[in-house]
């Protein structure tokens, strides 16, 4: 059950973290942002890796606290 649950939060996250990454950078150049002023240290597909990271990281932990509220009272006492 627990692999079942563990896929219902994965491919999803997986699936937008995708869409978000296309959107995002559809608008954004990464050789144009800047952290702290400074020019980001890093080649474009490092941004494109660690943003798609980033943005599947956030959308499991949306989708695991949706599983989390899906769930019985029973099922979490257990």
């Amino acid at each position: 059950m627990w692999t079942r649950r563990l896929m219902w939060i994965v491919w999803p996250a997986f699936l937008v973290a995708g869409a978000l990454e296309t959107l995002v950078f559809a608008m954004v150049d990464p050789q144009d942002l800047r952290w702290f002023g400074q020019p980001v240290a890093m080649s474009s597909l490092g941004v494109y890796t660690l943003a798609f990271f980033a943005f599947w990281v956030i959308t499991m932990v949306s989708s695991a606290l949706t599983a989390l509220l899906a769930m019985s009272a029973a099922e979490v006492n257990h």
